[in-house]
């Protein structure tokens, strides 16, 4: 009797977690590559969940396709991984037991997802050697992204009549990563040619049973579920799952009446859970119908909050706008931050940029001193943030503080390394590349985080982005504009540079785009400043001019310190004739030199704006 001939008239039970097996023996390695180099602990685990009353189980294939064993520099053994998995599956299944063969998603939840046709010719790769090896049925499993899943679905029924088991993961009981409902995605699904459909990870019994009850069950395919044995905990160094296999016991039925056929276990799930459903469900009738508990929510369009200041991005496309760094301090005083603050409001800037631990240094939270500086002198902040010191978690919960403080301008950056800072001990998280911290933000304004969940409100973020022309390449490094850009940047502000040939060589890079640029300018205080800032600060270079101009002076700081206004201040007539944005950074927190060039900036780009108008 074939797979589906059996699902028409009976439950069939599953297999339970390989990963989480192999995790616990420590196994910290590629798992799909131990179909090489260590079989009989692949067999062992088969041979277990088979004798705990697995009717099925799935090949030791979940990561092997090349896009995910070239992190293990294995992505030239596709085919030997997944030929060897299906044969030690085989071996350990004998006659009666089936074998799927198990090809996993590449789109987890990130807004920056995997090119399409990327994983469609990896995959095509990985079917086709499980196929090979005449496996009874394909199972995708692990899909948070319905397209990708509808893709590899579509490629799989053309090249075999076997069944396919396509399983989805939900961000949220009932709901797909792009909202899509459970039900629709189950009939997407069906129509593509799915012969059973369903649910695995990340929920556990008690969140899937509560999806299923709002799915009717399909009028031609069967429905699965694989629930996690809960959600893990951290001791000790290691994760494990509290889920027992009672728990399992006491939840098969009430996944049988929601019409599952196929039921098995995902992460934390061992053959002792297995073996707790098939006592459960061995020998029980299959539901042909039931009744839907119908979802009763009322959904209320978010309102946008409204901004009562103009973003500035549509400040600078309209007139000269001047914007000056003063990084929040590294001690605890903050005295002569707010006297710096206060005299730059003064000197009539549009806003102050706060860095966020620049150079992996700590400093006073540029959140708490832009709040304050708000609160106290009605001076707009920039908050910078960085993709080094967070992970999904915290950003997510960063920004939402951020839209709670009323702080909506922000500057999404990647982050100097850990190590160049005070702590080289510390760990950069980096979960996210600043492309995906621009989308994640711009996700946040349509009311929606990270993973797609409702926030209840609109954010309404003006999101800057970091451009670097101190590259070999200003070409590639515009192309990082583009893509920014197409992340959802709103204006660019720049690195500091220090030639006039520079800033003429950026706006004709840069001419054809429409989003606005300020350009970064850093007066030097003296020849050592120079020397640093050009040999061992990420993003800066200085022309041998400049060196020179500053090296002649190295005796006299007070005239050095002149001279790098000066330069500076010729900088500023360059930059206003072009660009509208100067962005001023204070050196030092020495906020005289910036107050005076930024009453400089704009007075000089004022009367550019004139002489133009004039014209």
């Amino acid at each position: 009797m074939t797979f589906l001939e059996k699902l028409k008239n009976q439950i069939l039970i599953a297999d339970g977690a390989m990963g989480t097996l192999l995790y616990s023996y420590g196994t910290g390695s590629c798992y799909e590559e131990l179909n090489l180099s260590h079989p009989e602990d692949i067999f062992g685990i088969h041979r277990a969940y088979i004798e705990a009353g697995a009717d099925v189980i799935q090949t030791n294939t979940y990561a092997a396709n090349s896009y995910k064993l070239q992190r293990y520099g294995l992505e030239d053994q596709v085919k030997e991984i997944n030929r060897a998995a299906v044969k030690i599956a085989r071996e350990a299944a004998g006659k009666e037991t089936f074998v799927l063969g198990t090809i996993g998603g590449n789109r987890g939840l990130r807004p920056l997802t995997v090119p399409l046709e990327e994983i469609k010719i990896s995959i095509r790769e990985q079917l086709s050697a499980l196929l090979e090896e005449e496996v009874d049925g394909i199972l995708f499993e692990t899909y948070y992204d319905l397209e990708e899943l509808e893709a590899v679905l579509e490629i799989a029924r053309k090249e075999t009549d076997l069944p396919i088991i396509t399983h989805v993961t939900l961000q949220e009981i009932g709901i797909l990563q792009d909202r899509t409902p459970l039900n629709e995605a189950f009939e997407r699904l069906e129509n593509r040619g799915a012969d059973v459909v369903g649910l695995n990870c990340r929920l556990g019994p008690y969140h899937m049973i509560r999806s299923l009850e709002e799915v009717k069950i399909p009028k031609k395919a069967y429905l699965s579920a694989y629930p996690n044995a809960g959600f893990p905990s951290f001791t000790d160094g290691k994760f494990h799952y509290e889920g027992s296999p009672e728990y399992f016991r006491d939840a098969a039925q009430a996944f049988r009446k929601q019409g599952v056929r196929l039921i098995g276990g995902c992460c934390g799930t061992t053959p002792a859970h297995i073996k707790a459903l098939a006592d459960e469900l061995k020998g029980a009738a299959v539901i042909v119908e039931k009744e839907i508990k119908e979802k009763r929510t009322i959904v209320i369009e978010p309102e946008k909050p409204v901004r009562k200041d103009i973003p500035l991005q549509t400040i600078v496309k309209q007139r000269p706008s001047v914007i000056v760094e003063l990084d929040p301090p590294r001690k605890l005083r903050t005295e002569k931050f707010f006297e710096g603050a206060k005299e730059l409001k003064k000197a009539g800037i549009d806003a102050i940029t706060l860095a966020d631990n620049s150079l992996a240094s700590p400093r006073i939270s540029n959140s708490a001193l832009g709040y304050l500086t708000k609160i106290k002198l009605g001076l707009r902040p920039l908050i910078h943030i960085t993709c080094r010191d967070r992970n999904i978690i915290g950003l997510q919960s960063h920004l939402m503080g951020l839209h709670t403080l009323g702080l909506h301008d922000v500057l999404a950056i990647t982050g100097d390394p850990a190590r160049v800072g005070d702590f080289p001990g510390a760990s950069s998280v980096y979960d996210l590349t600043s492309f995906e911290l621009i989308e994640m933000i711009k996700q946040f304004n349509e009311g929606l985080s990270y993973s797609g969940k409702d926030l209840g409100e609109k954010g309404v973020f003006s999101v800057a982005a970091a451009f670097n022309p101190n590259v070999r390449s200003l070409e590639k490094a515009v192309q990082r504009m583009e893509r920014k850009i197409k992340s959802g940047a709103d204006y660019f502000i720049t690195q500091p540079v220090y030639s006039e040939e520079k800033i003429i060589e950026v706006y004709e890079a840069t001419k054809h785009l429409d989003t606005p640029i300020y350009i970064g300018l850093m007066p030097l205080t003296g020849h050592r400043n120079a020397e640093y800032l050009h040999n061992e600060v990420p993003g800066i270079k200085i022309s041998p001019e400049i060196r020179e101009r500053m090296a002649r002076l190295k005796d006299d700081p007070v005239r050095s310190a002149q001279e790098g206004i000066a330069i500076t201040r010729s900088l500023i007539e360059a930059a206003a004739e072009l660009f509208n944005g100067i962005y001023l950074i204070t050196p030092f927190l020495r906020y005289e030199m910036t107050v005076e060039l930024a009453r400089y900036a704009n007075e000089y780009s004022n009367e550019v704006l004139r002489r133009k108008n004039n014209v």
